[in-house]
């Protein structure tokens, strides 16, 4: 059984029977029966955690005299990706920054935590990264059809050219499903590298020089969250667009 983070422990301790039992009624097997719960799931878990008691805090303590500094991060967050997707999307894009915020706040968190000892970093486990691309695609994907009706998305697909579309056809839905795979890799490779980096240089020389690569790995934390949602919000562009 390979090695539990202690919240991961708890949470099976708790729930590992229940999980485990519908689990194998949905005849979905599990490798370690006793520990159903993996650490990369504990770790997401605590993170829809903190950020549904952040809004919590932030809703409880709203103010428009005298706003908290708290406030004024969930504004910062919220006003700059407002003002990418106008610029990226255009008009009316303010529908799609709900999504987009809670996607970066939530790549963030994920990619921070692995900071904060007896904590790792989910998005450092590819299923993660993953599942974060399934969701940007099915959601930009899902505008797409809403704005343009399913025949009028498909349509774009094809190309401006009728008599290109048996070429672009196949050539756009190639595309579209490299997009998942291309956010995974460029999200879990960073996270992973990063991790790995930090943890060998804490092994070897534990003061010091570890802050500077912690000092990265914020950094690429940062980054490659803002990178996630900036492409989703290309795609999205891409999506709702007049014109493919």
């Amino acid at each position: 059984m390979p090695e539990q983070l202690p919240l991961t422990a708890l949470l099976n301790r708790i729930f590992g029977g229940p999980v485990t039992a519908l689990l194998n009624a949905l005849s979905i097997h599990p490798k370690y029966p006793q520990a159903p719960i993996p650490n990369y799931l504990s770790m997401e878990i605590l993170v829809v955690a903190i950020l549904f008691l952040l809004f919590i805090l932030v809703r409880a303590s709203l103010s428009v005299d005298r706003p908290r500094s708290l406030q004024h991060i969930f504004e910062g967050v919220h006003g700059f990706i407002e003002n990418q997707s106008k610029e990226i999307i255009g008009p009316h894009s303010e529908m799609f920054t709900a999504f987009l915020a809670l996607q970066f706040l939530f790549i963030l968190l994920c990619n921070l935590l692995g900071l904060i000892p007896g904590f790792e970093s989910p998005t450092a486990e590819a299923s993660v990264p993953l599942g974060c691309a399934l969701v940007a695609f099915v959601y930009y994907n899902y505008q797409g059809v809403r704005q343009h009706g399913p025949l009028g998305y498909a349509k774009l697909f094809a190309g401006p050219m009728w008599w290109l579309a048996p070429l672009m056809v196949p050539i756009e839905i190639i595309s579209n499903l490299a997009r998942v795979m291309s956010l995974t890799i460029r999200l879990f490779a960073n996270m992973f590298a990063g991790d790995m980096v930090t943890l060998v240089f804490f092994s070897l020389v534990p003061i010091v020089i570890p802050v500077i690569f912690l000092g990265l790995h914020i950094f690429v934390s940062l980054l490659q969250a803002y990178i996630f949602t900036l492409l989703t919000t290309v795609y999205l562009q891409g999506a709702v667009a007049a014109e493919h």
